[in-house]
């Protein structure tokens, strides 16, 4: 599936099968939130971000409203996901919002603000899925914090 930002142009590209997977991913978790880290590729150009693959934390702390990652393991699988062959990298965050609407809230905000200024993560502009999640269906919104603000995506 391709995503677009006039604002920006940037296209986001993520395969429906990942996205089921993140859905199937959250719904395990259902009521409460969860997620993970996006990994992907750019595009020579820089045009395409090709998001091909999730990690999930090995401890995290959730609640109906809240999803805070933990950092346990996941250096260990990004260096391997960066020394195979196409390389694939850090490109964002993907959480669920159950029984709600697949919009950042003040909480993803400042996080994503925090994310692109940490120069341990080494990316200034991650990408950010919310998935909203009920028992039965889904709705995806994906953002991407672009020059201190949080830009949103429309599927093409």
């Amino acid at each position: 599936m391709k995503y677009y930002c006039r604002d920006i142009e940037l296209e986001i590209v993520i395969s429906e099968e990942l996205t089921i997977r993140l859905y199937e991913l959250g719904l395990k978790y259902h009521p409460a939130e969860y997620g993970g880290i996006l990994v992907g590729k750019y595009s020579d150009d820089l045009k395409t971000c090709f998001i091909e693959e999730t990690i999930v934390p090995t401890k995290h702390k959730s609640s109906r409203y809240s999803f805070e990652r933990g950092k346990e393991g996941l250096f260990q699988k990004l260096t391997e996901y960066y020394h195979q062959n196409p390389q694939l990298i850090y490109v964002g965050e993907w959480h669920t919002h159950p029984d709600s609407t697949p919009v950042p809230s003040i909480t993803d905000k400042k996080a994503m603000i925090k994310i692109a200024a940490d120069e341990d993560v080494k990316i200034s502009s991650p990408v950010l899925i919310i998935l909203g999640v009920t028992k039965t269906i889904y709705s995806v919104g994906i953002y991407i914090q672009f020059n201190n603000r949080l830009y949103k995506y429309e599927q093409q």
